[in-house]
């Protein structure tokens, strides 16, 4: 599959001073996905060395046709991924 990233990821990526090649990496190498009922997109999220710490990180995705579009990418924060997974925003995907 074509792995593009939207305009508003080039822009977070450059805002936050992050790797461009990160978000392809929590792609392709998270182990853990989810449907966000709320946005709509699936969600990859992943440990990873971020600003010098170990961050849980997501990247928020659509797939349409044979493309990947990569649409955000944020660090969670302590308890975030938890929260979204009780109140039922989040359903993981198998």
């Amino acid at each position: 599959m074509k792995i593009e990233y939207s305009a508003h990821m080039e822009h977070r990526l450059a805002l936050r001073k992050i790797s461009h090649e990160l978000p392809h990496q929590i792609y392709e190498g998270s182990n853990e996905r989810y449907y966000d009922i709320e946005t709509g997109h699936t969600v990859a999220t992943m440990s990873v060395v971020m600003y010098g710490k170990l961050r849980e990180v997501m990247v928020a995705y659509d797939i349409e046709e044979q493309t990947v579009r990569l649409l955000t990418i944020h660090p969670l924060k302590e308890g975030q991924k938890e929260n979204r997974l009780n109140s039922g925003r989040w359903r993981r995907l198998e």
